[in-house]
């Protein structure tokens, strides 16, 4: 479960932060525009620093950048690249453009590009526009996950001890009676444990992923209705787990 949010919040963002895919291409010369930081969003609308990108044949030797009919810079090594603020122009349309020069003389013109320099204040609210929904998807399932587990089912199950079990989203042995159980595909992920309920004894805990060797040795204790083994914990770590516990003894 812990990996649905993940993929929907790359989803999501992948449109606000990925390259501007501005491109344009005529007589030999072409024109590409990326986003370096801010806001590049749908209608041509950007804010932040941005890259002007050209490249053309071989023998190019120098690049002029222009935003409408000002140069804003001159490129003469490749990479042609030029970074510019949208800041530091008026808010409104604009063209972009390149002239480039071959070692022979040749002047090669860009088409130009049409981009809308929007104010910070828009740009931050359009971006918020984008990334609340997104955020909401993922924190709701993130609730989802929580919440489910709570209300699904308070039987508890009956298995014969030492019964051999699957545990394909891995295992735990109930720190309450000692049985493994595979955790539950909905389980709250913490730091370090997961927050699950237990199906033989019914009660929740934070329980710690286990190795397949402790899981089947747990199996097999249940045979000789033995207690799993359980580590001696330091003062420190008996005053944590009785804590962790006392937060989750009225579920």
């Amino acid at each position: 479960m812990k990996r649905i949010p993940i993929a929907i919040l790359a989803a999501g963002l992948a449109g606000m932060w990925s390259v501007v895919g501005a491109f344009a291409q005529a007589g030999g010369l072409t024109l590409s525009l990326s986003r370096d930081f801010g806001y590049g969003g749908l209608n041509g609308d950007i804010q932040g620093t941005f890259t002007l990108t050209a490249s053309g044949p071989a023998d190019l030797r120098r690049v002029q950048f222009f935003i409408d009919q000002a140069m804003i810079g001159e490129v003469t090594r490749v990479p042609f690249k030029l970074q510019f603020v949208t800041d530091n122009y008026p808010a409104g349309i604009h063209s972009l453009s390149a002239t480039g020069i071959t070692s022979s003389g040749v002047q090669l013109e860009s088409p130009k590009l049409t981009a809308n320099f929007v104010t910070a204040e828009q740009g931050t609210k359009r971006t918020m526009e984008l990334v609340v929904p997104v955020l909401v998807i993922v924190f709701g399932g993130i609730l989802l996950a929580a919440l489910v587990p709570l209300f699904t089912g308070r039987k508890t199950v009956q298995l014969a001890s030492g019964t051999p079990r699957p545990y394909p989203h891995g295992g735990t042995v109930c720190p309450k009676c000692g049985r493994p159980f595979a955790f539950h595909l909905l389980a709250m992920n913490l730091p370090g444990s997961k927050l699950d309920r237990c199906p033989y004894c019914g009660k929740w805990s934070l329980a710690r992923r286990a190795s397949s060797e402790a899981l089947r040795a747990a199996e097999l204790a249940e045979l000789d209705g033995a207690a799993v083994p359980v580590p001696e914990l330091s003062a420190e770590e008996r005053l944590k787990k009785d804590l962790d516990d006392s937060k989750y003894q009225s579920l």
